[in-house]
């Protein structure tokens, strides 16, 4: 594609391009690019490495390494844009993993990328290490000269968490543009072209009781004596009503209008036992991305086979909650914290301490970039993109939507919600890697030919 007005067709480019791609996917993806603390922080340097190479090959001509304290380097590139009058993109992933965890629950090796059905088998292949192809396959399709600027991010500790989730806003001059792809997501199912619109934010709360010095013989004071994990366990049930419904006030739920999972195809999802009910009332959409969540996350108690004949004198939790993404952080963690500071059980107390927060995010999508989005989806998958939501959360996003305020985020990308993503096994489908880049192609073409024509009314 090097006349970019005049481009070659984008899946005829994919084509041309995957077999390189694929090679490149499998080089990368069994390099064990763990960036959590206790894993050897070479591989991770070496997966840097190799895609600055990658990337110098693709006529990706500056390129930095971001050096921030306490985290993986981040690779930097630009392209200047062809013409004043041209957007420029941002394009985001990131090449560290998630750990294998138990690699006896894997099929193959979890860093010996393995041909499956249709696609290929390892740790990080889907998240994210497909997605930082793709980002290549578009910058290969053009020859390095694509018809608009261009900015890379490509993150090396997203999963662990990094300082670099709130750096952006300090150096917005150096994150400026017009839109950006944050390609660390992908379909609702394979073959279902998707756009994530909105992410929920997350909060965390501990709350603990106290009630006595030490524990008591069971028999000699049970039925008297205040229970801490009783008390606690009845503070706990009241978080939800009889539905498996939150029922704290206070924490915005609205009707969900986008695509979402059908109830067999969450159940599988989330491995669901048979014959069990779901959590909750109305749709799948409002429960799982526009309403809010509470999980317990971890109970300190004593252990059932280390138990005692005893009243248990101190219990604690840890609450994960999530929320509507265009609720206040502090609001909403504010509302769990008044619901439990409000309670006590039994006459006891609570202890209640609020933990660390972040926002959602929910984009506009009513610019030139969505238009030329959707349509560059259609191309690809050869079907209308829908919209989702996702109950987790990317805190990078608002870091990089604070920098560029004016610029619309776009998330989107080769992963799809049957991947195994942070299990054993995880996939690619080389399918939704070729459509991915025939996207990306499509995208910035109709994006630039869109903006061009918008500057110039």
């Amino acid at each position: 594609m090097a006349d970019p007005q005049d481009p070659q067709d984008p899946q005829a480019a994919a084509d041309r391009l995957m077999d390189g791609l694929r090679a490149d996917l499998e080089r990368l993806a069994a390099i064990p690019s763990i960036a959590f603390p206790g894993f050897p922080p070479e591989p991770v340097r070496e997966a840097h490495d190799l895609l600055v190479g990658l990337l110098r090959d693709a006529g990706v001509a500056h390129i930095e390494t971001i050096e921030l304290p306490d985290t993986a380097p981040v690779i930097f590139g630009e392209i200047p844009p062809p013409t004043p009058d041209a957007p420029t993109v941002l394009l985001y992933s990131h090449y560290d993993v998630q750990p294998p965890g138990d690699e006896r629950l894997w099929d193959s090796p979890p860093f010996e990328p393995t041909p499956i059905e249709g696609g290929l088998r390892a740790r990080g292949i889907a998240d994210d290490k497909s997605n930082v192809i793709a980002h290549l396959g578009m910058l290969r399709a053009f020859d390095g000269r694509p018809p608009v600027g261009v900015k890379i991010v490509f993150e090396g500790q997203e999963e662990y968490g990094s300082p670099f989730d709130t750096y952006p806003p300090t150096d917005p001059e150096r994150f400026a543009c017009d839109a950006m792809v944050i390609a660390d997501l992908g379909n609702v199912r394979p073959g279902t072209p998707t756009l994530t619109t909105g992410l929920r934010g997350a909060a965390e709360v501990i709350v603990e009781v106290r009630t006595l010095k030490e524990p008591r013989h069971s028999g000699e004071f049970g039925g008297a004596a205040p229970d801490a994990l009783l008390v606690l366990l009845k503070a706990l049930a009241t978080l939800h009503d009889v539905h498996g419904d939150v029922a704290v006030e206070g924490l915005r739920r609205d009707e969900w209008t986008g695509a979402g999972f059908t109830e067999d195809e969450f159940r599988d999802l989330a491995g669901v036992e048979a014959g069990l009910p779901l959590l909750g009332s109305g749709t799948l959409g409002e429960r799982l991305w526009s309403g809010p969540a509470i999980t317990v996350i971890g109970i300190d108690a004593p252990s059932v086979d280390h138990a005692a004949s005893a009243v248990v004198p101190y219990a604690r939790a840890k609450l994960n909650l999530r929320f509507h993404p265009r609720q206040d952080p502090h609001e909403a963690r504010a509302a769990l914290v008044d619901h439990l500071s409000a309670l006590k059980p039994f006459g006891v107390p609570l202890t209640v301490t609020p933990g660390d927060t972040g926002p959602g995010y929910e984009a506009a999508t009513d610019g030139p970039a969505y238009r030329a989005a959707r349509a560059a989806l259609a191309t690809a998958w050869g079907t209308e993109a829908s919209y989702i939501a996702t109950g987790g959360s990317i805190p990078l996003v608002n870091g990089l939507a604070q920098a560029a305020p004016h610029a619309e985020v776009l998330l989107f990308g080769a992963q799809d919600n049957q991947c195994n993503l942070h299990a054993p096994n995880e996939r690619v489908l080389l399918s939704e890697l070729r459509a991915t880049v025939v996207a990306m192609c499509a995208f910035v073409t109709g994006y630039a030919a869109d903006f061009t024509r918008e500057g110039r009314s």
